[in-house]
């Protein structure tokens, strides 16, 4: 039974930062994927950063330059540090996990609101 447990989200004004964090518990196979989405009142769902077990990393146009996905195998987490970051940051961001061979999981979300 696997879990993602995310954190990190919060208030921050234009120019500011937050570093969003998802562990996973429980028994996992190969997470041969991990991603960040988001999700704004009235839009889809959209992929905002991804990285695979190799380390090669996916970022959506208007995250490049300002958000960094990593992952740390060991503590099975994957990191979004946000920079940056902008009004149109505000959503609700997902964690994700691809795992071999077809089970896919989902965070809870958490708030991130960017405003003055």
């Amino acid at each position: 039974q696997v879990q993602l447990v995310e954190s990190g989200g919060g208030l921050v004004q234009p120019g500011g930062s937050l570093r969003l964090s998802c562990a996973a518990s429980g028994s996992i196979p190969n997470m041969y994927l991990m991603g960040w989405y988001r999700q704004a009142p009235g839009k889809q769902r959209e992929l905002v950063a991804s990285i695979t077990s190799g380390g090669t990393t996916t970022y959506a146009d208007g995250a490049k330059g300002r958000f960094t996905i990593s992952r740390d195998n060991a503590k099975k987490t994957v990191y979004l540090q946000m920079n940056s970051l902008k009004p149109e940051d505000t959503a609700v961001y997902y964690c994700n996990v691809k795992s071999y061979p077809s089970r896919n999981f989902w965070g809870q979300g958490t708030q991130v609101t960017v405003s003055s």
